[in-house]
């Protein structure tokens, strides 16, 4: 049985059914397109929290979509299923509409703080922003502070590194001005130096005291001042309304500022002061990122500064060194030139003097052994004893020029010391009893008799010593004392440079000398020991000297490591000198030989040598008749040459002597010397060749040694003398 709900319907009412039932058709196309779209999207999203909502949403849009396109049939008559249908449609869509508002309440805060998170992030994307705004920044300060940087350090001339600085500034941060304010050599003022753009005021100064300044230089940044501030006054007054300014101190170190172990210490009076100025009629600010560039650009200067400070220091130091190189390599070339030309003057005039001293000594002797009168007899042993003063006048000269360029060397030998005092004391008495001085010697019993060292520099020291108590004595007495020091005896505080050090194979000889003469003033006393220095009262009184004396026997007695010191309570109360010096115990030291003539033995005092053949070599025609005269009058038979080829082609078996001086000029002694070795082949048949030289050097000595002499003879030559030799050649084949 059909069911008709609905009265049958105007045609107004049809007209509007229509409408509805075109309505409805929409609405349900619309709502099955709306689960479509809302799939696509579920698909295409990578993360989608609510699906299940989605699906209750996509579920009720499906059901309210059926409900209208069912509601089509409706609007016509139509039969009990259509309705239940619809009212099946309208019931499911309500529940699901009930299901997903209830849904809805739980995901709305969900949603909502989602929103709040979203506010979040954007605000932290913000943030970000401006941090990596602020690094960017930081990134191109960093930059520009490498390429400043770069720009003041590619040279160390400071007005380049100022200048520079100046000009990358002024580009970088578009500065209307950059000055920068130097401390004057007074340090109470600072100068304007160097000025971007405004020249014509550098030179002009301001009081280092002023407010501003101090306010700066206390401070470790950057620091914004006033405009009208006496630094900052430099732009046209035109200018009313002027851009920000900054200051900042520049340390400037100088060598003086740096320690041995610490860093440099920095005072007010070490800054400089950069003044910055943005353009006026602006306004434009001072930016912390600036801040911070000028700060890091002006420590960044500082030490450019100091590195060209230091270096210019060090120029100026390798250009004094330089210079003083110079004129120290000026004077060692002067000296060594000096040196080479005095030892060439007292080698020619040694020899030159030696020569004519042997001649006047060889005469001398001869007419001293001759019959004389008392009257003749005087006025020779006169000259005898004038031409030793001489010659030991000559020797001083040259042993002081060997002391002071260290040539000199002891002959250390084996000598009988207490015969030595004697001596001394002999040569000293004949002076001594002119002047009716009493002189008088004590050794002590445990002073050994015979001992190791250089006799010949020992008895100068003595004589020196001993000859100056007498020539400084009016009356009185001089008196003389040797001992063994001991080793108690020995510490002196006056001497704090002597260090004796005893050993069984030496001794220290200890001599006094004291006499009663003129004495002298103690602060006089250390230049006694100066050389060509003397006492000008006493001098005046005496027969003067050189002033050499003690100042070469000080130095013989530090050579022989000891020391001499004179006492003397003043003028007029006498003086005492001391010396100790180091000699050797016989038979607990390798003793060496002297390779000159020591003192003459007394059984060689008359020997005469008759028939003996002996060949004299000397170039000098003077000399050579000398030497020949002191020979003949021994009994020898002499032959005389001049040269080296005459020498080898006279010289025979039957010669036993040879005396060739070794000062010839032009001309090799050595090698003649050689030659006649070579000449005769054993050793028994070549006769014996000694050296007649004026050289004391040691270097001669060796020479002549090398090549095979058999003694050195020095000159002058006593008659004596020769006789020793002689004697000494015949009796052990060599001079000792």
């Amino acid at each position: 049985m059909d069911c008709n709900c609905f009265d049958p319907l105007l045609p107004a009412d049809e007209l509007l059914m229509k409408y509805q039932y075109i309505s409805d058709f929409f609405i349900a196309i619309a709502y099955f397109s709306i689960p479509i779209e809302l799939v696509y999207f579920v698909h295409k999203s990578a993360v989608f929290p609510y699906r299940w909502v989605l699906v209750q949403f996509g579920a009720f849009i499906v059901l309210c979509g059926a409900t209208h396109l069912i509601n089509l049939w409706t609007s016509t008559p139509h039969t009990r299923t259509v309705a239940m249908v619809m009212t099946t449609a309208k019931f499911s869509t309500a529940a699901v509409s009930c299901a997903t508002a209830v849904m809805l309440v739980h995901i709305i805060p969900d949603l909502l703080s989602v929103k709040t998170r979203e506010l979040f992030l954007k605000n932290k994307a913000a943030e970000l922003d401006r941090e990596m705004g602020l690094i960017r920044t930081q990134e191109e300060t960093g930059r520009y502070v490498r390429m400043l940087t770069h720009e003041i350090r590619s040279t160390l001339d400071r007005h380049t590194i100022l200048k520079t600085t100046l000009v990358e500034l002024g580009r970088a941060l578009q500065l209307e001005e950059c000055a920068l304010w130097m401390p004057t050599l007074t340090g109470v003022e600072l100068q304007l130096s160097y000025s971007l753009h405004h020249q014509n005021s550098v030179g002009f100064t301001v009081p280092i005291q002023l407010p501003v300044i101090n306010q700066v230089f206390s401070a470790n940044r950057a620091v914004k001042i006033s405009p009208n501030s006496p630094v900052a006054r430099l732009r046209p007054a035109r200018k009313y309304m002027p851009g920000e300014v900054v200051a900042v101190r520049v340390p400037l170190l100088h060598l003086s500022n740096f320690q041995t172990n610490d860093w440099p210490e920095l005072s007010p009076k070490s800054y400089a002061l950069m003044v910055l100025m943005l353009p006026s009629n602006s306004a434009r600010q001072w930016h912390v990122h600036e801040l911070e560039l000028v700060d890091v650009v002006a420590d960044q200067v500082a030490v450019a500064l100091s590195h060209a400070a230091i270096l210019e220091e060090s120029m100026r130091a390798r250009d004094l060194l330089m210079e003083q190189n110079v004129a120290l390599d000026l004077a060692r070339r002067e000296a060594e030139t000096a040196v080479r030309a005095r030892n060439d003057f007292l080698g020619v005039m040694n020899h030159e003097m030696r020569t004519s001293m042997h001649a006047v000594i060889a005469l001398s002797s001869f007419l001293q052994e001759s019959e004389l009168t008392p009257e003749q007899r005087l006025m020779v042993e006169t000259i005898l004893k004038s031409s030793n003063l001489l010659a030991t006048l000559i020797n001083d000269v040259l042993d002081l020029s060997r002391l002071e360029d260290g040539s000199l060397q002891l002959d250390v030998g084996t000598f009988n010391l207490h015969a030595l005092f004697r001596e001394v004391l002999k040569l000293i008495k004949p002076i001594a009893a002119v002047k009716k001085l009493f002189v008088t010697l004590s050794l002590s019993s445990d002073l050994p008799e015979v001992a190791i060292g250089d006799e010949k520099r020992l008895m100068q020291i003595l004589l020196n010593v001993v000859g100056n108590a007498v020539k400084f004595s009016k009356e009185g007495c001089v008196s003389v004392s040797a001992v063994a020091a001991k080793s108690e005896s020995l510490i002196d505080t006056r001497a704090p440079e002597f260090f004796p050090v005893q050993s069984e194979n030496h001794f220290y000889l200890r001599v006094q000398v004291k006499d009663t003469g003129s004495g002298i003033n103690p602060q006089d006393i250390p230049k006694l020991f100066c050389k060509f220095a003397q006492n000008q009262e006493l001098a005046t009184k005496n027969s003067g000297g050189t002033g050499l004396g003690l100042a070469i026997s000080k130095r013989f007695v530090n050579l022989m490591e000891g020391h001499i010191r004179i006492e003397s309570e003043g003028v007029g109360k006498g003086s005492t000198a001391i010396f100790i010096v180091k000699l050797g115990i016989p038979g607990r030291l390798n003793e060496s030989k002297l390779p000159f003539l020591p003192g003459l033995p007394a059984n060689h005092m008359q020997m005469t040598f008759q028939g003996l053949k002996v060949l004299v070599m000397d170039d000098n025609g003077f000399s050579r008749m000398v030497t020949k005269s002191l020979l003949v009058h021994l009994g020898c038979n002499v032959t005389t040459i001049g040269s080296g080829d005459e020498c080898l082609r006279v010289l025979t078996r039957e010669h036993k002597v040879v005396i060739m001086d070794v000062s010839i000029t032009g001309m090799n002694c050595y090698d003649v010397a050689i030659s006649v070795h070579e000449k005769f082949g054993k050793r028994h048949e070549r006769p014996l060749i000694v050296a007649l030289t004026g050289n004391t050097d040691q270097v001669t000595k060796e020479n002549c040694m090398r090549v095979g002499m058999d003694g050195v003879i020095l000159k002058p030559v006593s008659i004596d003398k020769m006789r020793s030799v002689l004697s000494e050649l015949l009796e052990h084949g060599a001079v000792l």
